[in-house]
């Protein structure tokens, strides 16, 4: 069997966090865990989805590229930085159901899945809003853009997008974690 040489239009994602990077980037997780979401303002949250394989709680932390509130309920969209195999985002393709924690309050949410071109007009009103770190972000995970409009509209569109919707516009309850 011969190895499948890498698309060339499509950026080279880099491997998730490994060392004293995955220990930095999981330590928001745990300011969640001990009630301190609050300091992230709504620019992160914390996704507690059902794992694929397992069936057990699991906890990864996402930023939020848009949030809205619609009819009483909210709803955020997330991007999946590194790609359609990561696992957080596998497990919801799996299992859509899962609960957010923003701030202090839980909400249960159903994960819809983003089309390209609307991917696309998502990263483009995101690059707007926070130019320096969406260059930053497209720069990381492999994407050449020119800081134009086009540019993040073109990276956008092969960005995995997740927008999380609230089932009730109450707040929920943690979730348990699920037995085998």
């Amino acid at each position: 069997m011969t190895p499948q040489l890498p698309d060339p239009a499509e950026p080279h994602r880099p491997p998730p966090p490994a060392g004293w990077r995955r220990t930095a980037a999981r330590l928001p997780s745990h300011l969640f865990r001990m009630g301190l979401g609050p300091l992230f303002r709504g620019r992160l949250l914390l996704l507690v989805h059902t794992g694929r394989v397992s069936g057990l709680a699991r906890r990864t932390t996402v930023e939020v590229v848009e949030s809205t509130v619609t009819d009483g309920r909210h709803c955020w969209t997330v991007a999946s930085g590194f790609g359609p195999g990561a696992d957080w985002y596998r497990n919801l393709v799996r299992t859509p159901q899962a609960t957010v924690q923003a701030g202090r309050r839980f909400h249960v949410v159903t994960a819809q899945f983003v089309a390209a071109e609307e991917g696309g007009e998502l990263m483009a009103r995101y690059a707007a809003r926070h130019p320096a770190l969406a260059h930053r972000l497209c720069s990381y995970l492999g994407y050449d853009v020119d800081g134009s409009t086009d540019g993040y509209r073109r990276a956008g569109e092969s960005i995995p997008f997740v927008r999380l919707i609230a089932g009730s516009p109450h707040a929920g309850s943690p979730p348990a974690s699920r037995p085998r």
